[in-house]
């Protein structure tokens, strides 16, 4: 089937209660991995590709691909512009066939990140392309250091999102409740009163960052409170170093290793995204 866009994908997840993995992709292997994934769970998926990760991904190389692995699909696909932060990328993401685009505003002021998500939300939605906005400031760094955490004085504000959702019109909402990008520090503790008030003010469906390191049940529980959508990177790229770690203290001297060792890279990452979807709820729903 071809690309959907992330309020097609999301209005069953939030309705039926289980989350949509939104996964990154990096390259061909990851891709294969995520989407052979998705397939195999019978699962919705939304591809991730992040504007920090564009010094290592080429869009106009690798979108063409996940065109036509979306239209040879079964499962509804979406793909999407993670955390978007220059209208100058947001608009090569829509040139190469993004379905929704993940603005980030969250290190503006309330009033600046009111009127650029807006900006984003009048180019995107005459073109069917979703927008999902950010409010208050998820923890750690989207560029990869390696522990981060949470800083309850940035959580999504409850007098604040009402208005902020009713002036940008976007189609989903990524909230701050104690989530982190990266490696947490500690344990994470979700503010889940403040996703119960959420939830119930916003009626809309839910995102929480920062994916890897949040327990099961934390997951499960957040879902039942409005998350539909969970990115989650971390734990794949994890998955594939170990995968890369343990293949290399094999032999290396036959030629062929490296293909080997490309496989082994998918299927450790195809593992670990069958496994979140099996604990976000979304196996067996197309």
């Amino acid at each position: 089937m071809a690309l959907v866009n992330l309020k097609e994908i999301l209005a069953h997840a939030y309705e039926n209660k289980y989350a949509v993995g939104a996964f990154n992709v990096i390259n061909d292997t990851f891709l294969e991995g995520i989407i052979e994934a998705a397939e195999e769970k019978e699962s919705p998926v939304i591809l991730n590709i992040a504007e920090v990760h564009l010094p290592y991904v080429n869009l106009e190389n690798i979108c063409p691909s996940i065109i036509r692995m979306a239209e040879k699909s079964h499962v509804p696909v979406c793909l999407n512009f993670d955390h978007g932060l220059t209208l100058e990328n947001i608009k090569r993401a829509i040139d190469n066939g993004f379905t929704s685009i993940m603005f980030d505003g969250s290190h503006y002021d309330l009033d600046e990140n009111i009127e650029k998500t807006k900006m984003v939300v009048e180019l995107c939605h005459p073109q069917g392309i979703s927008v999902e906005a950010e409010l208050g400031a998820v923890g750690g760094d989207e560029g990869g250091k390696l522990v981060g955490s949470a800083d309850p004085r940035k959580y999504t504000d409850l007098n604040q999102a009402a208005d902020f959702v009713q002036a940008t019109n976007v189609d989903a909402l990524a909230v701050a409740i104690g989530n982190s990008h990266g490696k947490y520090k500690g344990e994470p503790d979700l503010d889940f009163d403040r996703l119960s008030i959420l939830n119930k003010t916003l009626n809309l469906p839910l995102v929480l960052h920062g994916g890897s390191g949040i327990s099961d049940d934390d997951f499960r529980k957040s879902i039942q409170m409005g998350i539909a959508k969970i990115n989650y990177f971390t734990g794949m790229s994890e998955a594939a170093l170990r995968s890369v770690e343990n293949f290399i203290k094999m032999e290396l001297s036959n030629y062929n290793n490296f293909l080997l060792l490309m496989e082994q890279v998918k299927l450790s990452v195809k593992a670990d995204v069958e496994n979140q979807m099996e604990i976000f709820g979304s196996s067996k729903v197309v």
